[in-house]
């Protein structure tokens, strides 16, 4: 165990670099050009390893059931990203901390562990990479990779606009402030009040994407965060979840359809999708033998402080990850990231319009 703690990240990205290009399988003409990725520890798939974070996921058991072994995913296997590249016949989007001046142009990660909407979430756990860090990078990568590569500038407002990018972040800022609600200690906001400043706060960061080209866009809603074990087992309640803090987060989500709509009829040919993961999670998790799952509440990986946090280094994971829920204390193994990444192409219910969809506008 401890030689695992002092494994080099040099050494999980060499491995990374040699899976994501050998095994990622890629199609002759995929549906679109590039896949850009935004958001947390949901989707991100590396890049918090190159960050003096603790929140870090470059050890065993994460990873397990990846073909490429340890990469910085904070989960067993592939992320909704990941199924949603392979979807449109893309390589998995790398993470764009591993890569200088790449020539990669089907898409990069920019999403980071611990990270949120508002610019101080995830600051007590190191540095991360906000929203507006992300974009930054994706404003780089335009300009230093992109605009050389594709040459005129319409061939680059043609490669960004039939570009997909996916976008699920919030969960973090939700996540800090329900410490508060459950605690009752230091609540700057009512939960209309703080769902309106991440609305906003969104909203204005989805818009500096369309100014610097994109068009598509599939925006997640927050996870079912009252179902996570990281709540579950020092909240009191009944049943799976904890419905209160549901509620909580529902405010922000029941309000995100309108939202992105608003943004699709202000912003000139643009479409936002919604990603309806939070109510498909939370079905999957109260109703579990309908998507052939069995544990829905207790973490598939042997996790800190009772199963609420991160999985502990080189402890023997779970044998059946494929029937749970749970990967650690606060992130989903990859039979949930597979039901919602492959139905998110032609399901409706899932996704709003579909992938399939999105790529045809």
């Amino acid at each position: 165990m401890s030689r695992m703690r002092r494994s080099p990240n040099s050494l999980v990205f060499i491995c990374f670099t040699i899976f994501s290009h050998a095994l990622v399988a890629r199609a002759d003409n995929p549906l679109a050009p590039a896949l850009y990725v935004f958001g947390d520890s949901l989707l991100d798939s590396g890049n918090n390893n190159f960050l003096p974070t603790i929140a870090k996921a470059n050890y065993l058991p994460y990873g397990v059931d990846f073909a490429g072994g340890v990469t910085g995913r904070f989960t067993n296997g592939k992320t909704v990203a990941d199924y949603i590249a392979e979807q449109l016949g893309l390589p998995y989007a790398p993470p764009s901390m591993s890569l200088l001046k790449s020539g990669t142009i089907t898409g990069r990660n920019y999403a980071s562990g611990s990270c949120g909407i508002l610019p101080l979430t995830g600051s007590e756990f190191g540095k991360c990479l906000n929203l507006d860090d992300q974009i930054n990078l994706f404003q780089k990568t335009i300009e230093m990779e992109l605009q050389p590569h594709l040459g005129s500038s319409k061939d680059l407002s043609d490669y960004l606009s039939n570009s997909i990018f996916v976008i699920n972040i919030g969960n973090n800022d939700y996540g800090g402030y329900l410490v508060s609600y459950v605690s009752k200690t230091n609540l700057m906001y009512t939960p209309q009040a703080f769902a309106q400043l991440l609305k906003d706060g969104l909203s204005q960061r989805l818009e500096t994407l369309y100014k610097l080209g994109a068009r598509k866009f599939l925006v997640f809603e927050i996870a079912p965060i009252g179902c996570m074990p990281i709540f579950t087992r020092i909240v009191p309640h009944e049943g799976p979840c904890v419905e209160e803090l549901n509620q909580v987060v529902s405010v922000f989500n029941d309000g995100l359809p309108a939202m992105l709509k608003q943004l699709t009829t202000s912003l000139q040919g643009s479409t936002f999708a919604v990603g309806y993961g939070s109510k498909l999670g939370h079905d999957m998790i109260t109703n579990p033998s309908k998507y052939g799952l069995g544990d829905t509440t207790d973490p598939c990986c042997i996790a800190a402080n009772n199963g609420a946090w991160t999985c502990i280094p080189g402890f023997v994971s779970c044998s059946d990850s494929g029937k749970h829920a749970f990967w650690d204390g606060m992130h989903l193994t990859e039979a949930i990231y597979s039901t919602t990444g492959t139905r998110c192409f032609n399901d409706s219910s899932v996704c709003s319009p579909t992938i399939q969809q999105l790529v045809q506008v």
